[in-house]
């Protein structure tokens, strides 16, 4: 199968965008998960003083997992994605969250400045045509020390793993998309999970990118040794986390 991408992938998450939080609600753990991650980040006091960028915000899960963790943060949430950032900001967040539509690649460009204490990027490395473009511009956007969690379908590299991912995706995934019209979309995020870097070989392209204190931490449940939480930081001395 050939992957979608670009201007294709976002008019899929476009179509799909009207019944993917009832998909997602589906899924055990979903949202713990990301809440999970969120908290992976380390970031002090709530999150208060600090600027947290949610790359790849989707619907708003990530974002709503960051609000939950770090309720004092100034959160900017972006996606590529028209209808998916339509449903996120449709919904009710604090004043201190933002929604800008945009690629990843291209914050600059929609006024998305740095420097950011944190990013978070939920489901969205694979995604990408260019991923290592995507994590110059994370680099780019963080400041130094500042620090970055990527929660991630990224295999372990196990057999077993890479069958249980096939066979939920096969037996409950696509039979429910196809039902409402988004096969393409959800046999791409299939094929795009088994065809992406394994956690290993994703923390060595963070690592690669100039990133320090590199780790991929499993995720419980079902999901164990197919979603991981990959946390880095940008090295520098001058930043306010983490010191």
């Amino acid at each position: 199968m050939t992957l979608l991408r670009d201007a294709d992938l976002a008019a899929a998450f476009d179509h799909a965008s009207r019944s993917y939080d009832t998909l997602v609600a589906a899924n055990p753990g979903y949202h713990a998960h990301l809440r999970r991650s969120a908290r992976r980040l380390g970031l002090p006091h709530a999150g208060a003083g600090l600027r947290v960028l949610d790359l790849g915000c989707g619907t708003g899960a990530s974002t709503a997992a960051l609000a939950a963790v770090l309720p004092e943060a100034r959160i900017t949430a972006v996606d590529a994605s028209a209808g998916m950032l339509e449903r996120a900001a449709g919904k009710r967040w604090r004043s201190h969250v933002r929604f800008v539509h945009t690629p990843a690649e291209r914050l600059a460009e929609a006024g998305v400045g740095g420097p950011f204490d944190a990013v978070f990027a939920a489901y969205l490395f694979r995604n990408a045509t260019d991923p290592d473009a995507v994590l110059a511009a994370v680099y780019e956007a963080l400041a130094p020390r500042g620090r970055l969690a990527v929660h991630e379908y990224t295999l372990s590299g196990r057999a077993m793993d890479r069958a249980v991912w096939t066979a939920v995706c096969r037996g409950i995934v696509l039979p429910v998309a196809t039902v409402l019209g988004d096969g393409e979309l959800y046999r791409h995020l299939w094929h795009s999970v088994v065809r992406f870097d394994t956690a290993d070989a994703f923390a060595a392209r963070v690592r690669g990118a100039g990133f320090e204190r590199v780790r991929a931490l499993p995720l419980p449940g079902w999901q164990t040794g197919i979603t991981h939480t990959v946390v880095a930081r940008r090295p520098g001395s001058d930043a306010a986390v983490g010191r």
